[in-house]
């Protein structure tokens, strides 16, 4: 009896049974290996190669197994969380972007020494309002340790950073900078710094603040305001940079290999190159990390000549993400990004497939198609995470669709030109400027509509029966 297609599908099960084993130590931590060697032997000896497949496939789920209770006990390490309610002389490293509240700026950071204390822990650091430190910056300022705050207002500020590795809270009142981070961390701050600058020349206010949104995946510099309009209208995957970024960055460089005229020997280790510089430059975000593997496997996959699987490449991505950080499960951008692409993997075909019989353009059905799947598959993950679920996200989509690779398109445009005109940069960014602008004109316009999200159990029971009765319906129109 041959073996059922899902066990025959070798790669694609052996990451998926490491997934699975990284993923349970968020339920249970392994303390032993021992299991990993019980495993091991009951399936060498066996001679039918289901068996031996099986065992390989129990061997490698416990392997995961440890390695994740291994990976999570060392983020819940702190060596700070002994020193709360004491202030020291300190060095720091901004790692990520700064974000500004009412009272405050915040952003990520890295303690390298706490008074006499020499450490390596990441931290959030809390700094007056005002100029705020650009990322890679290395910072000398006396901090008071502090823990971050428990459940408030739907939000549970410690259980969020400690899923990052984050314990405590660093606050400071004065500081100074001193230098810059160095080694590939510095690369990834020049790289940003750059695609930042020259993305956006001349542009000004909320206009920059979007188009740095969408191609760094980096929201801080809009209104709360305008988030919550990208939120409530469906949009809000727009400011993540996801794999149609990587896409266009290979793209190009593909696209202006063929135009020189260079052999695509040469071309694809350049698109590969261009992956991997902008990968650095966003910074480890799930989206782009899981772009950014599918991307580079692909390229190399046509290099070698072997098949490419995007299923294999999607396990890939969720493995190397896990195997860093096995709380990266819990986290809402990683759920929404892996839901998003699976439903567009399974779910989008049919649906264009369906949508064939009525009066639409074929683009049309395929954004039609995309962001209904899409909606569907991540309305679950958004009710339960945030409590709320854009009921508009298809027209939405289907609105801001023609400005969105345009606006990809145009800042690419306008970074790859700064070194060589800055004017023509400017240019570009100023007709980029007036993509960004329609973005959040659809933005105001589907997120200011009456029931646009849905925010009560009585709401999402009622809708979520009607789409089960219309999914029938529909499906017993398909049957037919």
């Amino acid at each position: 009896m041959s073996a059922p297609l899902w066990l025959r599908a070798g790669p694609q099960l052996y990451a998926s049974s490491l997934c699975v084993g990284i993923a349970t130590a968020n339920a249970w931590r392994l303390t032993t290996v021992g299991l990993l060697a019980v495993a091991a032997a009951c399936g060498a000896g066996a001679s039918d190669p289901l068996v031996r497949r099986l065992a390989l496939c129990s061997s490698l789920a416990l392997l995961g197994w440890w390695w994740g209770s291994a990976r999570l006990d060392a983020l819940d390490r702190s060596r700070l969380l002994q020193r709360v309610d004491t202030a020291e002389r300190s060095t720091l490293v901004v790692t990520g972007a700064v974000r500004a509240s009412r009272f405050e700026l915040r952003m990520p950071a890295e303690v390298r020494r706490f008074g006499r204390l020499r450490v390596s822990e990441p931290v959030q650091l809390e700094l007056p309002l005002g100029r705020a430190p650009p990322q890679g910056a290395v910072l000398e300022a006396v901090c008071t340790v502090r823990l971050p705050r428990g459940p408030e207002h739907g939000f549970d500020e410690r259980t969020w950073l400690r899923r990052h590795g984050v314990h405590v809270v660093l606050h400071a009142e004065r500081w100074r900078v001193v230098g810059q981070r160095g080694g590939l961390a510095g690369v990834s701050d020049r790289l940003r710094r750059r695609l930042s600058h020259g993305a956006v020349p001349g542009l000004g206010g909320e206009r920059r603040a979007l188009v740095e949104g969408v191609v760094l995946g980096e929201d801080a510099g809009l209104s709360q305001e305008l988030r919550q309009r990208f939120r409530a209208s469906g949009l809000y995957h727009l400011l993540a940079v996801s794999g149609q970024n990587v896409a266009l960055v290979a793209a190009s460089v593909l696209a202006l290999a063929w135009l020189l005229g260079i052999s695509r020997w040469i071309a694809e280790p350049a698109a590969l190159t261009a992956i991997l510089a902008y990968v650095f430059a966003v910074g480890p975000q799930p989206s782009v990390i899981r772009a950014g593997i599918a991307g580079a496997l692909g390229s190399l996959a046509w290099l070698t000549a072997r098949p490419r699987d995007r299923w294999h490449f999607l396990l890939l991505g969720a493995l190397a993400l896990l195997a860093w950080n096995p709380y990266t499960l819990l986290d809402a951008g990683f759920q929404l990004s892996f839901a998003a692409v699976i439903a567009i993997f399974v779910l989008a075909p049919r649906m264009h497939t369906y949508l064939e019989g009525y009066p639409l353009t074929r683009p049309l059905r395929e954004i039609v198609a995309i962001s209904t799947a899409c909606g569907t598959a991540t309305a679950p993950v958004l009710w339960l995470q945030f409590h709320a679920v854009p009921l508009l996200s298809v027209p939405a989509n289907a609105l801001a669709a023609p400005a969105v690779v345009p606006l990809l398109g145009l800042a690419l445009a306008s970074a790859a030109t700064m070194p060589i005109s800055p004017s023509a940069a400017t240019a570009i960014a100023w007709l980029n400027g007036w993509c960004a602008a329609y973005l959040a004109a659809c933005a105001r316009l589907v997120g200011g509509l009456p029931l646009s999200q849905l925010h009560t159990d009585v709401s999402l029971v009622s809708v979520t029966a009607v789409g089960l009765l219309g999914a029938a319906y529909a499906w017993r129109r398909w049957r037919r």
